[in-house]
């Protein structure tokens, strides 16, 4: 996957990341339509189908709705790359089918507008803007399946 990275701070919670007054409607387009408003304005009418979000540390901090990484993926991120996450909203992230790795070196070096090319299978993440390639370890081949299907609930 392959895309323009959207970099944001440390300590991102999920109520930045979908704010609770747009809970009234869980279907993923009406979710994706307030992504990250609170804290980045633009992104709803920047993000491409295939961007990826850059975050520092403790991303996706805040309660354990599932609401927050549904809002990501459906806004057209292919994956997440932070120093670390939630615990919680990391297996959220799996569980839909939403790519999320940690791997502080690449977020920290990423900033706005870098192109990030991910490949999950080799566990490499190449920041092509900066010519720099990173390793993390590959997913195990039970979370790829899940990932390459969509998520635990799509057959």
């Amino acid at each position: 996957m392959k895309g323009t990275v959207h970099k944001y701070k440390d300590n991102v919670n999920t109520d930045e990341i979908i704010p609770a007054r747009y809970l009234n409607d869980s279907t993923p387009a009406a979710l994706a339509a307030h992504c990250m408003e609170d804290i980045d304005k633009s992104f709803v009418g920047s993000v491409k189908p295939g961007d990826i979000i850059v975050a520092e540390k403790n991303f996706g901090c805040g309660s354990s709705r599932e609401h927050a990484p549904i809002a990501i993926k459906a806004s057209g991120v292919s994956c997440v790359i932070a120093c670390d996450f939630a615990r919680i909203f990391f297996r959220n992230c799996i569980n839909i089918g939403l790519p999320i790795l940690e791997c502080p070196e690449a977020a920290r070096d990423a900033e706005s507008g870098d192109v990030i090319d991910v490949d999950l299978t080799a566990g490499t993440i190449r920041n092509e803007t900066k010519g720099r390639t990173y390793s993390v370890p590959p997913f195990p081949p039970e979370i790829r399946a899940i990932i390459a299907r969509g998520g635990l609930l799509n057959k």
